[in-house]
């Protein structure tokens, strides 16, 4: 992509409005515009970082067994009065009615829905184990929206939804989310920990919370700090042994770990001085055991060995796309900008011509611009007549991992400098092994 043909509304001043760094990086990099409290657009800069988010998440609740759908956003109120949260919920709910005077409602979680869907195709355990999920905006109407995407009212959510005829189906179920999600955040570059915490509205009495750790995270959290040092299974995990995934989850759960909300400071207090974590953190996902609490009251039975009818167990598992744009700034930048790890980049390089015009490295950039596309990196051209220093900016601005610098003095000697931007490195080669770097 050309610079000079893409969409970049970058700013150069820091709004006002935005108290944390990547509500205050998103707006200037141009990678979303406010349209109401709380409400985003995503500029096609942060597009691509959330497109490949998602397709990570995909990718991972795929490997797990899960099945993608899509529910729509507007429900009817009748399914959530048949679960009894309809009143319950709150005013986060943005409560709506059509032109018939029905009751209808913009989806803050889809609980109901899903269930209402189980019902009226399954019968039979033999149908069973069902792991459903879709990536869906949703709307919870927050009575303070703040920090940009870290607390709007507007977000795309991933929320899978497990189905089993026992408990037993249902742990099993579970343990394949817990894992799902280890591999998923590390693949965005992320060191996730998982702790104990609240259900909250949703119900259930087995949660864990997926935390980040970061200076402007939202809550205190609590933790052993070996868990900064453990191994995230590998691609190659075998999702359909029951044994092998409880390891991980045991391992996984063996340590001292709990969010704000469930910390228990004697507990806490008995880990060694040096093994002891309090810091702040961010919520990147959050997966529910809550047993029969939809099922029963809404009839979802399946029957089982026996030929008898029973509720089935359900879970749920959520992942916010878009929150996790703005998680993953928080954990990953500089005074500069952002610094994006390179599988959620928007580009993975960025070609800078640092004389705009000149024969020789219009001649170099294009020449690079052509092979990489030929190779299939995702390059950003900056083409733009500007001064070195200002595309230089804008380069760490945005974040891009790979930045080549093609100048004239340079190019005397055959060579283009290459920066890494996750942590400055500079290096001189050739244009070809700088094609080779890229395709590594």
């Amino acid at each position: 992509m050309r610079l000079s043909r893409f969409f970049l509304p970058s700013l150069r001043e820091t709004p006002k409005e935005a108290e944390i760094a990547s509500h205050r990086l998103m707006l200037r990099a141009g990678m979303m515009r406010q349209e109401a409290s709380g409400i985003y657009a995503f500029l096609p800069l942060g597009l691509r970082v959330l497109q490949k988010i998602c397709a990570i998440v995909r990718e991972e609740q795929d490997r797990s067994g899960a099945i993608e759908l899509l529910m729509p956003t507007i429900q009817s109120a009748d399914l959530w009065r048949e679960s009894g949260r309809y009143e319950a919920y709150g005013k986060e709910m943005l409560r709506i009615k059509d032109r018939h005077e029905r009751d209808m409602l913009y989806g803050p979680t889809n609980e109901e829905m899903i269930t209402a869907i189980f019902r009226s195709y399954v019968r039979s355990y033999k149908d069973l184990p069902l792991n459903l999920y879709h990536i869906q905006w949703k709307f919870r109407d927050e009575v303070r929206p703040r920090f940009g995407l870290m607390r709007g009212r507007e977000f795309l959510m991933k929320d899978a939804y497990s189905f089993d005829v026992d408990f037993a189906g249902a742990k099993h179920a579970y343990n394949r989310m817990f894992v799902a999600y280890l591999r998923t955040f590390a693949r965005m570059g992320l060191r996730s920990i998982p702790m104990v915490a609240e259900s909250g509205p949703i119900g259930g009495n087995l949660s864990h919370e997926f935390i980040i750790l970061a200076d402007t995270g939202e809550s205190e959290v609590f933790c052993h700090s070996d868990f900064l040092d453990f191994e995230v299974p590998g691609p190659d995990v075998d999702f359909g042994s029951v044994a092998g995934l409880q390891s991980i989850v045991d391992k996984w759960t063996s340590l001292y770990a709990a969010t704000s909300e469930k910390h228990e400071a004697a507990a806490f207090a008995k880990l060694a001085v040096d093994k002891r974590v309090s810091a702040r953190g961010i919520e990147v996902g959050h997966i529910f055991y809550f047993g029969t609490k939809y099922s029963e009251p809404m009839k979802a039975l399946v029957a089982g060995p026996d030929g008898v009818e029973r509720p089935v167990h359900m879970g749920s598992y959520g992942i916010g796309p878009s929150r996790l744009v703005a998680a993953i700034i928080e954990a990953s930048h500089d005074e500069a900008g952002i610094k994006w790890p390179e599988a959620v980049a928007p580009f993975k390089a960025m070609i800078l011509n640092l004389k705009q015009g000149a024969s020789d490295t219009n001649a170099a950039c294009e020449g690079l611009y052509a092979e990489l596309g030929a190779k299939g990196v995702d390059t950003l051209y900056h083409d733009l007549d500007e001064r070195p220093g200002s595309k230089f900016a804008t380069a760490d601005l945005i974040g891009i991992p790979w930045q080549i610098l093609v100048g004239p003095r340079g190019l005397a000697e055959g060579k283009v400098e290459m920066k890494r931007r996750s942590d400055g490195l500079r290096e001189l080669m050739s244009p070809a092994d700088a094609v080779r770097r890229l395709c590594l």
